[in-house]
């Protein structure tokens, strides 16, 4: 199986099953002498985690990683990094009875008809558990990129129909603050308590909901990505649609751009204060050409609803007949409380590998 690394400069290949062992990754090309601070790494895992709240699923993984190796006295030695994290909760017989049952919007059908063999339980390589993995990950290249000033910052910004009011980010740690206060991860305490109370309604029903995770990426500079094939935001979006469930990536205006005219759309330079160039609008959400342009980087990930749901359905078995079949097990009602870090994370993985691409573009 092919498409198991990410990232050229600062590279990652992630291994392990939902109902594995253990999962885990690789990291290469990380710098030496960073210093790693695993509390930090462990603190972006814990928000990924299952069996968080009465909103997510309720299978119970500590998630504690270990890292095997490329650190030394609490610094990068420049070598590969090994991070591992053991699966502690699995229900394997909650899914004997898919076995030979392709589950509506899964990969059952695709993952069995490409490989001729397929993981029933719980999805195999191709389900979300494997995600920790990259968050692990995403926080080492998230303190890489805070050594440079660089954050990055997303939160819950709609579920369903329900949508909160643009959020202007002063501080990260004011940010963090207020989105950590409820279970949802809006940074709007109002929208949240509403987003909580649909989604709990819709669990009961024995049904899912999709949302959106709005990203926005502090103090990143001038000259990351490349104009043709390598584009920043190309490389952005293909890190959120690699991601379990994304169904939609915009940056900027997005698909509301396509509604607007040029002169209204186009983004004035300006002078500011400090003498940095920067515009008087940000429909570009901080990259043009593909480059960064010194503007935060904004941009929205779409998540469809999560495809298990516990209601019966019909669908097909491995001959062709007619089935039926319901969700069984701990499943999430809505993913984007949890996805959060994940955004966050893919995010933190292409800023990493192009700044280090940036670095070494100069004599």
């Amino acid at each position: 199986m092919a498409g198991n690394s990410f990232g050229q400069l600062f590279r990652i290949t992630t291994f392990g099953e939902s109902h594995g062992e253990a999962i885990g990754v690789i990291i290469d090309g990380c710098p030496a002498g960073l210093d790693v601070d695993l509390d930090y790494i462990q603190g972006e895992l814990d928000k990924r985690k299952p069996g968080q709240s009465k909103i997510t699923t309720q299978r119970k993984e500590s998630d504690i990683v270990k890292i095997l190796s490329g650190v030394f006295e609490g610094k990068t030695t420049g070598t590969p990094i090994a991070m591992i994290i053991p699966n502690e909760d699995q229900r394997s017989k909650d899914y004997g009875h898919n076995v030979d049952v392709f589950r509506p919007s899964h990969a059952d059908y695709t993952y069995a008809t490409k490989y001729g063999i397929r993981d029933h339980r719980g999805g195999g390589r191709s389900s979300a558990r494997e995600t920790a993995a990259r968050v692990a990950a995403g926080a080492l290249a998230k303190l890489l990129l805070k050594t440079q000033g660089i954050e990055i910052l997303a939160h819950v910004s709609s579920v369903g129909t329900i949508n909160a009011p643009n959020v202007f980010i002063e501080s990260a740690e004011e940010f963090l603050e207020v989105r950590e206060q409820n279970i949802v991860r809006c940074a709007d305490p109002a929208t949240a308590e509403e987003m909580i109370e649909f989604i709990d309604s819709i669990r009961k029903q024995g049904d899912t909901v999709g949302g959106k995770v709005s990203c926005y990426i502090k103090d990143c500079p001038v000259g990351l990505g490349d104009p043709v094939f390598d584009k920043l935001h190309a490389d952005l979006g293909k890190a959120m649609l690699s991601i379990n469930a994304v169904h939609g990536f915009e940056f900027g205006s997005g698909f509301s751009g396509s509604e607007m005219r040029g002169s209204e759309h186009n983004d004035i330079f300006i002078k500011n204060a400090d003498g940095s160039i920067g515009t008087r609008t940000n429909f570009s959400g901080g990259i043009q050409g593909g480059i960064s342009n010194g503007m935060p980087i904004e941009f929205k990930v779409a998540f469809k609803p999560v495809a298990t749901i516990m209601q019966s359905q019909q669908t097909i078995d491995g001959e062709g007949n007619a089935a039926e079949i319901s969700g069984k097990g701990r499943h999430d009602p809505c993913v984007v409380p949890r996805a959060v870090p994940i955004v966050e994370a893919m995010a933190a993985l292409v800023l990493a590998d192009h700044w280090l691409r940036n670095r070494n573009s100069k004599l």
